[in-house]
C-alpha cells in the first residue's frame, strides 16, 4: 500500500494527518475479518506481555527501595531494642564478639584463669591472666578480663601455688555483656566458683532479624502485586494506557512522509511475539543464589561468625557457595559442549577455546584480584598464586577437556530400549570416571601415605593448639606441605583460618594443590548434572528423581565418610582441605537445591528466577567487579561505629544490593561479560 498526499488535501496540517492515518487503519480493519482476528490474538499477546514487563519492572524497583531504606533503618531498630545500650556506651573500649569479665578472687592463693573455645577440638588451655590472692581478710581481690562471646568457652581455674585445678566453668558470653566470676571457699574447703551477670549483653542478632523480616515482607509484597496485575481489570487498565501511548506514537511517527512506503498500521501496533528461549532458567537462578552469598560473605557477612568461614572442620554459611558454584560451571561446561557440537563446532577449535578461557580466568586472579594488594603494590617475591579464579580455571581446564573427549552431539539418536539406558548419563562416559576416579586415588595417597617431616601420616589436623599441641606446625599435613614445596611457602595464604582458633602460625593455602584435585572432582559432579538435563530434556519427573538419587548416594558416602560427626570420621568435612567428605557433602546440598529450584522455576514457573538470576547471568563481571570496587563507595564507606554488626550489616547489604541492581540494569541493556 503507498501513500499519495495529493489524494488528502487535509494532509498539510497535523490534525488531518492524525485523522486520515486513522481512518486508514479503520479502514483496513473492516476489510479484512482475517486480520481483525490476528489483531485480536496479536491483542491478548502484547497485553499479556505488557502485563509480565509491568509487573517486572514493579516488583523490582518496589524492592530496591524497600531494601534500601529497611537496611538503613536497622542499626536504628537495634539501639532501640538492645536491652544493654546504656551498659555498651558505657563500655566504648569493647570490641565485637568481645565482653567484660571480671573474676573475683577471696581465696589466699593466687588463681591463673585459662580458656579453650568449645569449637576448638582438643585444644591446649590459653592463660588469660592472673588474679592475685587476698592481702587483707575480707576484701577480695579482682581482676578485669576480655573474654570472646563468638562460641561458648571452658573457663579453668587453677593455683598458682599448687599445682591444682581448682575449678572449670563452660558458660557462653553474651557481646558487650558484663560478668563476675566469684572464687571462694565452701563449709567443705571445696572452692566453688559461680558467674553472676552484672549487666545484660546487646542483642546483636536484631538487625539479622529485621533483615529477614524485610526479605520476607519483600516476598510477600511481590506475591501480592503479582497477583494484583494478573487481574483481568488491572491488565485491562494496563493494555488500554499501553495500548493509547503506542497509537500516539505510531500517528507521530514518519509513516507518512511523501515517497515512503507505509506499512499498514494493524502490522505495526502490536511487536512480533517473542521467539522461546531455551536457556535453563533454573541454572542462572542457581548459579546467582551462590554468587550473591558469596559477595555478601566477602564483603563481611555483618562480622557475624557464622558468615565467616570455618576456623577447621565443620561447615558455616561460607563454607557452601564456592563449592556450589564449581558445581554450577561443571553443569554449564555439560550444557555448552552439547550445544556446540549439535550446532556443529569442530572440537580441536572448542579445545582452543578452553584453554584460552582458563588461562584469562587464572590471570585476572593472580594480576587483578589478589589479596596481596592490600599491602600494597604486588611483589613478585610474596605474590600468591592460589586463588578462587585460579582454582576455577584450573578446574575449568580439566573438566572441559574431559567433556570434550567423551561428548556425544546428538544423543538423541541413542537407543532407549537398551539394558543400559537408564543408566546411559553415566555408562556413555565411562572414560571420563575413569580418570576421575583415578584422580580421586591420587588424591587418598598423597593424602596418606606421602611423609610430611615431624608430622604423623595422614594428618588433618589444624595444627597450632590443636591435638593439644603435638603437631603445632603440621597445619594441613600433606596438602600443606606440597603448596609449601612447589609453590613456596611466600607464594601462599599466609593468614588462614585456623589462625581464629587454633592459634596456627604456619602459612597455609585453602586453595592449594591438593584441594584442586577434589574442587575437579565437584566441577565433574556438576557435569554430570548436566548429563542428565541433555539426556532426559523435556522429562521432568526423570531429571528431578535421578537427582534426588545422587544426592542420596552422596549423601550416604558423607555419613561413612564422617561419621555422621564434625572431628571424630574418617575423613571430615573440612574446607580448608577441601577434603573428599566436603565435597560429597557439598554436592549432596547442591543436588538438592538444584532440585528446589529446578522445580519452582523451570517445571511450575511460579517463579522467575528474580533477582538471582540477574547476577547469575553476569557472573564474571560481578565477582570480579566485587572483589575490584569494594573499597568504593557506594559498596563501602566511613562507619560511625566499627564495632557495631548492625552498621556492617547494613553497608554489607547496600552494597550486594547495588551489585543486584547493576546486573539487572546490564541485564534489561543485554550486556553481558563473558570471557
Amino acid at each position: 500500500m503507498y501513500f499519495d498526499p495529493s489524494r488528502f488535501p487535509s494532509y498539510q496540517n497535523k490534525a488531518g494527518r492524525k485523522w486520515h492515518l486513522f481512518a486508514m487503519a479503520k479502514r483496513n480493519h473492516n476489510k479484512n475479518t482475517k486480520e481483525t482476528s490476528s489483531v485480536r490474538s496479536a491483542t491478548k499477546a502484547h497485553d499479556k506481555e505488557m502485563a509480565q514487563t509491568s509487573r517486572k519492572h514493579s516488583m523490582f524497583y518496589v524492592a530496591i527501595v524497600v531494601v534500601f531504606v529497611a537496611v538503613c533503618v536497622a542499626p536504628l531498630t537495634a539501639e532501640i531494642f538492645s536491652p544493654g545500650l546504656s551498659h555498651y556506651k558505657q563500655h566504648t573500649n569493647l570490641k565485637m564478639d568481645q565482653a567484660f569479665l571480671t573474676v573475683i578472687n577471696e581465696l589466699d592463693t593466687e588463681v591463673a584463669v585459662s580458656w579453650v573455645s568449645q569449637r576448638c577440638y582438643q585444644c591446649l588451655y590459653q592463660q588469660l591472666g592472673v588474679v592475685p590472692a587476698v592481702t587483707t581478710p575480707g576484701q577480695p581481690s579482682s581482676q578485669e578480663f576480655t573474654v570472646s562471646t563468638q562460641h561458648e568457652i571452658t573457663l579453668q581455674l587453677n593455683s598458682t601455688t599448687v599445682s591444682q585445678d581448682l575449678c572449670r566453668v563452660p558458660f557462653h558470653f553474651g557481646e558487650h555483656g558484663n560478668y563476675s566470676l566469684w572464687v571462694k571457699n565452701t563449709n567443705t574447703s571445696a572452692v566453688n566458683c559461680s558467674i553472676v551477670t552484672d549487666a545484660d549483653p546487646v542483642n546483636s542478632y536484631i538487625p539479622i532479624l529485621v533483615a529477614f523480616l524485610v526479605f520476607a515482607g519483600l516476598g510477600l509484597m511481590s506475591a501480592l502485586l503479582r497477583a494484583i496485575v494478573g487481574l483481568d481489570l488491572v491488565r485491562g487498565i494496563l493494555f488500554r494506557i499501553g495500548g493509547t501511548f503506542e497509537t500516539e506514537r505510531l500517528i507521530n511517527s514518519e509513516l507518512g512522509s511523501p515517497g515512503r512506503t507505509v506499512t499498514p498500521v494493524t502490522d505495526n501496533i502490536l511487536p512480533p511475539p517473542p521467539s522461546p528461549s531455551k536457556r535453563l532458567r533454573s541454572l542462572d537462578t542457581f548459579r546467582g543464589i551462590s554468587l550473591v552469598i558469596m559477595v555478601f560473605v566477602n564483603y563481611g557477612g555483618g562480622r557475624y561468625w557464622f558468615f565467616r568461614h570455618e576456623s577447621w572442620n565443620g561447615l558455616s554459611v561460607a563454607d557452601l557457595v564456592f563449592p556450589w558454584f564449581v558445581f554450577i560451571m561443571g553443569t554449564s561446561i555439560a550444557l555448552s559442549i552439547n550445544s556446540l557440537l549439535r550446532s556443529g563446532s569442530r572440537r580441536t577449535s572448542l579445545l582452543k577455546k578452553v584453554v584460552w578461557r582458563s588461562l584469562q580466568l587464572f590471570i585476572i586472579g593472580v594480576l587483578i584480584i589478589n589479596p596481596n594488594y592490600c599491602l600494597g603494590p604486588l611483589s613478585w617475591d610474596n605474590l600468591r598464586i592460589p586463588g578462587v579464579l585460579q582454582r576455577l580455571s584450573w578446574s575449568y581446564l580439566v573438566v572441559a577437556c574431559l567433556d570434550l573427549l567423551v561428548a556425544r552431539g546428538h544423543v538423541d539418536i541413542l537407543p532407549t530400549n537398551a539394558w543400559w539406558s537408564s543408566c546411559v548419563d553415566v555408562l556413555l562416559y565411562w572414560p571420563a570416571w575413569l580418570f576421575v576416579v583415578l584422580l580421586e586415588v591420587l588424591w587418598l595417597c598423597l593424602t596418606f601415605l606421602l611423609p610430611v617431616p615431624g608430622c604423623p601420616s595422614g594428618y588433618l589436623g589444624p595444627g597450632g593448639i590443636g591435638d593439644m599441641g603435638m603437631h603445632a606446625n603440621c597445619t594441613g599435613g600433606a596438602a600443606g606441605l606440597v603448596d609449601r614445596w612447589l609453590l613456596g611457602e611466600n607464594h601462599i595464604y599466609q593468614t588462614p583460618s585456623s589462625q581464629v582458633i587454633y592459634d596456627t602460625h604456619v602459612p597455609y593455602d585453602p586453595e592449594g594443590v591438593l584441594g584442586s584435585i577434589n574442587s575437579i572432582l565437584m566441577a565433574f559432579l556438576g557435569l554430570q548434572a548436566g548429563k542428565i538435563i541433555i539426556h532426559y530434556r523435556d522429562l521432568h519427573s526423570s531429571i528431578i528423581s535421578r537427582f534426588l538419587i545422587w544426592g542420596l548416594f552422596l549423601g550416604v558416602i558423607s555419613a561413612v565418610l564422617t561419621k555422621c560427626s564434625t572431628d571424630q570420621g574418617f575423613i571430615p568435612v573440612n574446607k580448608n582441605l577441601w577434603s573428599l567428605s566436603y565435597v560429597t557433602t557439598l554436592a549432596c546440598f547442591a543436588f538438592v537445591l538444584f532440585v528446589l529450584v529446578y522445580y519452582s522455576v523451570d517445571v511450575k514457573k511460579w517463579w522467575s528466577g528474580a533477582p538471582f538470576i540477574y547476577p547469575g547471568m553476569n557472573s564474571i563481571l560481578v565477582y570480579v567487579g566485587h572483589k575490584v570496587f569494594e573499597d568504593y563507595f557506594p559498596f563501602r564507606w566511613r562507619m560511625v561505629n566499627t564495632q557495631s554488626h548492625a552498621e556492617h550489616l547494613t553497608q554489607n547489604l547496600v552494597a550486594v544490593s547495588c551489585w543486584v541492581l547493576i546486573s539487572y540494569v546490564l541485564y534489561r541493556k543485554k550486556i553481558f561479560l563473558k570471557i
